[in-house]
């Protein structure tokens, strides 16, 4: 099932969110924050197909600020080129509810035709090419429940279900491919924005559940995945104190290294997203 079906609604399209779009953080009454980033990022793409130039750039970083919760409703978008230049372009996205803004985004595309450079610079361990390699292989099994999705614990492998999982130990998540919006195809650029806002499960996932709620995510790329096969996320990395934490993590697919993914996030321990109350 998608997250949304797109319907007109006096002479204008409004996405219509399903069930599936239900997020985890307060029952039945919430948009989650992977449909936001998804919707926002098919908005963000539309403003640019019409270039005559759009096969010469690549979205390289991807920024969506969650202030403002998505009721169960239906939603609007916008989009506006803010820059059109001959190597970088910047886009604005906007998802609006009853006429106010709940999400905004920022693409930033940059021009993959750039003077060829011949100089070395240090990159660190070659392994953070391919995050996948810190991991058992990502097994060809069924996710459990509704979650197009698998998970992983160190401490207890890959499962079908999230439920497991309740340990301080590193995560990680693979998302299968799955609609967007009833009837369209997603492209790689969509499903990678809506599976951005997963890093906060693979990254603030502890022994009692998902503590932190995600306000943001910075996405940066510097490949897109394929039209199909899943994306996984694996937590790098978190720094917290004073009831906020930063987490960041890498998003991969099995030939390698896509991007990165930073969040700032704040506790919410009052309301923390069990999985196995949440049916991941």
């Amino acid at each position: 099932m998608a997250f949304f079906r797109s319907e007109i609604q006096n002479g204008a399209e409004v996405l219509v969110p399903e069930p599936r779009a239900r997020s985890g953080w307060s029952g039945p009454g919430q948009i989650r924050g992977t449909a936001v980033s998804g919707a926002l990022g098919r908005a963000a793409e539309r403003a640019v197909s019409e270039w005559d130039d759009v096969a010469r750039f690549r979205p390289v970083r991807w920024t969506v600020d969650l202030f403002r919760p998505a009721a169960m409703a239906p939603v609007s978008t916008s989009a506006t080129v803010v820059r059109q230049g001959r190597r970088l372009r910047l886009v604005d996205a906007h998802l609006l509810q009853d006429g106010k803004v709940v999400a905004r985004a920022s693409a930033l595309l940059l021009a993959t035709d750039g003077a060829p450079v011949a100089g070395e610079v240090w990159s660190g361990d070659p392994a953070r090419d391919d995050p996948a390699a810190a991991l058992p292989p990502v097994p060809d099994i069924e996710p459990e429940t509704k979650e197009q999705a698998l998970y992983f614990s160190e401490e207890l492998g890959w499962t079908g279900g999230a439920a497991p999982h309740r340990n301080a130990t590193r995560k990680a998540v693979w998302h299968l491919p799955e609609a967007l919006v009833d009837g369209e195809t997603p492209t790689p650029f969509q499903r990678i924005a809506t599976v951005a806002d997963s890093s906060n499960l693979a990254g603030s996932w502890g022994s009692h559940g998902v503590e932190f709620i995600n306000a943001d995510l910075t996405l940066t790329v510097t490949r897109l995945p394929p039209d199909d096969g899943g994306i996984g996320i694996i937590a790098e990395g978190r720094n917290q104190g004073d009831g906020i934490a930063v987490a960041h993590t890498s998003l991969f697919d099995r030939t390698g290294l896509l991007g990165t993914v930073v969040l700032s996030t704040l506790a919410n321990g009052a309301a923390a997203v069990d999985p196995r109350a949440a049916g991941l």
